[in-house]
């Protein structure tokens, strides 16, 4: 499948959702795929809405990132959603500021507080989300479908960039001047919470630089795998992508 025919299969999708998910929300960790669906949704002025979860700990060149795209895309309104203070705070106070390094199992609750929480109440009364995860990211999402039904959210999750390679996102981008996090012309393929990323070397895998003190396959923050999982589980009908 040439790259004109996977955009056009991520258009009619954006079209498929736009029309039949009244109140679908892109959720925008202001990576590079999440920009190029922003860009999609805002030329077809699509009625799709955009929030990004700021943890407390996001890069300043994601920040910035999150003040351009606004400007950008006046039209597009860019909802925030931060922790819950009093739960951060607790975990803070009992774990530590950086807990986040001891262990996989303290990684994933500072995970749950300043991501997971945060993200359902994001979704809480939407019809469905869409997420630019795609299957060549790393070995955790190589099972990806291009939509699936979120149990643990209870609404519809897409997945419009499922099948595109990462030279074809940054085709797009460059093709149609997305503004994208500079931190990617450092070395930084996958952008998470500041002391979790790091750059990585020519050969690495894209997400080397996230968590790199686990195993590739941990290497989630809860805000997929599960709903991955379970999606599976109820044998979801889906059309595949083309």
């Amino acid at each position: 499948m040439s790259f004109e025919n996977r955009l056009a299969t991520t258009q009619a999708l954006l079209d498929e959702i736009a029309r039949d998910y009244p109140g679908a929300v892109l959720a925008n960790s202001l990576g590079a795929e999440d920009m190029v669906l922003t860009d999609l949704i805002a030329r077809a002025r699509l009625p799709i809405s955009v929030f990004s979860l700021d943890t407390g700990r996001l890069p300043e060149e994601t920040l910035d990132l999150l003040q351009r795209a606004g400007e950008r895309y006046p039209d597009l309104r860019f909802l925030v959603y931060y922790p819950d203070h009093a739960a951060l705070e607790a975990f803070v106070a009992t774990r530590g500021i950086n807990a986040f390094y001891q262990s996989v199992e303290l990684r994933k609750s500072c995970c749950e507080v300043r991501k997971i929480e945060p993200l359902r109440r994001a979704l809480a009364a939407r019809p469905a989300w869409l997420t630019g995860l795609r299957r060549q990211q790393s070995p955790t999402r190589e099972a990806l479908d291009d939509r699936g039904f979120d149990v643990d959210n209870g609404l519809m999750k897409f997945n419009p960039l499922i099948e595109w390679s990462e030279e074809d996102v940054w085709a797009y981008i460059r093709a149609n001047d997305v503004p994208y996090n500079v931190l990617h012309d450092r070395h930084y393929p996958s952008i998470g919470c500041a002391p979790c990323t790091r750059a990585i070397a020519v050969g690495e895998d894209l997400r080397a630089g996230r968590w790199w003190w686990e195993n590739p396959e941990s290497k989630e923050c809860g805000l997929h795998v599960s709903r991955l999982e379970a999606t599976a589980a109820q044998g979801t009908p889906h059309v595949p992508v083309r």
